[in-house]
């Protein structure tokens, strides 16, 4: 733990949890302002969360699925949930994260969001089965727009790029 905290600046907090859910990344979908939490997350950790990140944090299924950090990726922009999330359930989230929330999938239909994609304010990385529809919707939520010319980000043409460098 020492090493980690010598080796990042001092402005960056590093916080030890003690947490029987142990793979923490599937148990929290988080953004700037807002952690979802599998329910059974222990008060402790929640609280710790909510202290390290700043912010707000709330205990929460998506589409009947506590494993929120599999079945939802976060943004300040928007948030993509499991595909079978209710209509309520969509609205509910889109309350409480302040962010616009649609129902989608990744690779080719996965519901499992959080291992097919990461995503922040300025992009988002998929996995190669990602349809181009797929791609469309996460453009459009998380508004992943060229901000100069306002023409979305060439997904394909960087692709392209990304499998000749590793050729």
């Amino acid at each position: 733990m020492m090493h980690i905290r010598n080796s990042l600046p001092d402005s960056v907090v590093v916080q030890r949890v003690e947490e029987r859910l142990s793979a923490l990344g599937n148990c929290i979908a988080v953004n700037d302002y807002v952690a979802l939490v599998h329910p059974d997350l222990d008060r402790e950790t929640q609280e710790i969360l909510g202290d390290v990140l700043g912010v707000e944090v709330f205990r929460q299924t998506i589409a009947g699925e506590m494993l929120v950090g599999s079945y939802c990726v976060l943004s300040n922009n928007g948030g993509i949930v499991h595909p079978k999330t209710s209509v309520e359930d969509l609205d509910e989230l889109s309350s409480l994260t302040q962010v616009p929330i649609v129902a989608g999938t990744v690779n080719r239909g996965s519901n499992v969001l959080g291992a097919g994609m990461v995503v922040n304010d300025w992009t988002a990385f998929t996995g190669v089965d990602t349809t181009a529809t797929e791609i469309a919707v996460m453009e459009s939520i998380f508004k992943l727009q060229d901000k100069t010319t306002g023409s979305t980000v060439d997904f394909n043409s960087i692709t392209n790029q990304f499998i000749d460098e590793k050729a």
